[in-house]
């Protein structure tokens, strides 16, 4: 007995080593079983997410200017196409081709030769005339005694008076004569007839040129002030004229600003002038007239343009960044507005029209509510926000930082 309890001891010291590996094993795994489990009931239990920021600006009533931009082109303020009066040969150019020249400058030089013999002619035949009526004049004076003491007869009297009359009428054709004569004398001398920049000359020295020619020997135009005829529809000039004539419009002043070819602001301020009272049937548009100062010659005719200006006053308006409105699938716009509760309420709106970067809501809004502009994407209707004015630094959270001294 002694000897098989002695043996039943010492069995467990007789193991082989596989079947100690898989003891060490076994009690490793159990450990790493019990560790998750102690870990797993630590873990602290989900924080509710943050209630996230909404950047809001608060919208008020104003009158708010209707500004429309508009495609123009400009035009000169006064063109003359200078044609000569009398038929000659062309002698001198008087001018620089591209330069300013002033009203009445000499442009250029016909040859005056004939017309100063006519204008010669013309004032001989004036004297001749004066010397005829100066003796009808003189016969006549002295046949008017004669025939009151019937020296001579009556008859002879009369034919005297007459003779006298007709050679004072011939003095009055011969004068006109000779002022058609210096008057074509003086053409031939073509004169600038209004002060502009002149452009190249058609005709060259020695040409012939006559009175009757279609072609302009020149162009000049004025081009400080500078006109821009601007198109408008005529749809929506018809839709501007009813508001304004049902009061949902106030008028405001003419006053335009350009912007040029190159994408830049023209600084001198037009006018508009007038309005053309008929439609073009090739486009549907109707023509107004802006008026600019142009003192440096910065704008040249046919310069294509945009045109800026208000053509009514809308009163009560309120104007919404554009990134605080959206639309929906059926277009319809809308905002997020912050409620009393701090809760964001959805509303639908009537945006009209862009104004800049802006918005001009007529519809849907209160003069001191607050719209959401920022955050827009982690905010949903009916969710309780943080409002913060709009353009304010977000406030973020400050992480945990470790434990250094633990580790």
């Amino acid at each position: 007995m002694a000897l098989a309890w002695s043996s039943s001891l010492t069995a467990p010291l007789k193991q082989s080593p596989a079947h100690r590996r898989r003891g060490v094993l076994h009690a490793v795994l159990v450990a790493a079983m019990f560790g998750s489990t102690l870990s797993g009931c630590s873990k602290p239990a989900k924080k509710p997410p943050p209630t996230p920021e909404a950047g809001f600006v608060v919208v008020k009533s104003e009158s708010v200017p209707l500004t429309v931009e508009l495609a123009g082109r400009t035009a000169a303020f006064e063109t003359s196409e200078v044609r000569p009066q009398v038929s000659g040969i062309v002698r001198q150019r008087l001018f620089t081709e591209g330069s300013v020249v002033h009203a009445g400058q000499t442009l250029y030089q016909i040859d005056p030769s004939l017309y100063r013999a006519a204008a010669e002619q013309a004032q001989a035949n004036l004297q001749n005339a004066n010397a005829v009526r100066e003796a009808a004049q003189a016969r006549a004076n002295r046949y008017r005694p004669l025939a009151k003491i019937e020296a001579v007869s009556q008859q002879d009297l009369t034919d005297a008076a007459a003779t006298a009359r007709q050679a004072a009428a011939g003095v009055a054709q011969n004068t006109a004569a000779l002022a058609t004569a210096n008057i074509n004398l003086r053409f031939t001398k073509i004169a600038a007839p209004i002060t502009g920049r002149i452009g190249r000359s058609l005709v060259t020295t020695g040409a012939l040129v006559t009175s009757a020619q279609a072609d302009p020997m020149t162009t000049i135009q004025r081009l400080d002030p500078i006109f821009v005829d601007i198109q408008q529809s005529s749809a929506d000039l018809l839709a501007l004229r009813r508001a304004l004539a049902s009061g949902g419009l106030g008028t405001s002043s003419a006053a335009v600003k350009l912007t040029l070819e190159d994408g830049s602001d023209y600084g001198p301020v037009g006018s508009v002038q007038f309005a053309e009272a008929m439609v073009d049937p090739n486009t549907g548009s109707v023509t107004l007239r802006a008026r600019f100062p142009n003192p440096n010659g910065l704008l040249l005719p046919g310069m294509y343009v945009r045109a800026r200006l208000a053509q009514g006053i809308a009163g009560s308006a309120m104007l919404v960044p554009q990134q605080g409105v959206s639309r929906d699938a059926k277009g319809t716009a809308t905002v997020l507005v912050i409620g009393p509760d701090n809760k964001a309420i959805q509303r639908n709106v009537t945006a009209e029209r862009a104004i800049g970067d802006k918005w001009l809501v007529s519809a849907g809004l209160k003069p001191g509510e607050r719209v959401v502009t920022e955050g827009l994407l982690r905010i949903k209707a009916g969710q309780v926000v943080k409002p913060v004015p709009a353009g304010s630094k977000p406030n973020r959270p400050k992480t945990a930082q470790p434990n250094r001294a633990a580790s």
